[in-house]
């Protein structure tokens, strides 16, 4: 299963308070596509399926869906802020290669 370090867990505390209505868990999937085959996708969601693997991280659910898991199986979402930006960083230990501009990989 996946993680989320505490600070990832807080920002998405923050923008899922934002929303209206409030949803219920974030959605983390791999989906096709990218230079380098696949692409991580975070979404909100209002209602999680029986067959989602569901992770609690201290009040926040995280569901992923079945075929997703085998890709994401270990890996660590973080959130970041430097200079250049913020935003969520995915730590896969499962990446064999990444594309140049970071945003796809290959199992």
């Amino acid at each position: 299963m996946i993680s989320l370090t505490p600070v990832a867990s807080s920002k998405v505390k923050e923008i899922m308070s934002m929303q209206t209505p409030v949803p219920v868990a974030l959605r983390v999937a791999v989906v096709g596509g990218g230079c380098s085959g696949f692409q991580y996708h975070m979404a909100f969601e209002n209602q999680t399926s029986e067959a989602d693997d569901v992770a609690d991280f201290d009040g926040l659910k995280v569901a992923v869906d079945q075929m997703s898991s085998m890709y994401l199986d270990g890996v660590e979402i973080d959130y970041i802020e430097t200079v250049e930006g913020a935003g969520f960083k995915f730590n896969n230990p499962n990446v064999k290669s990444t594309c140049g501009c970071g945003s796809s990989f290959s199992v």
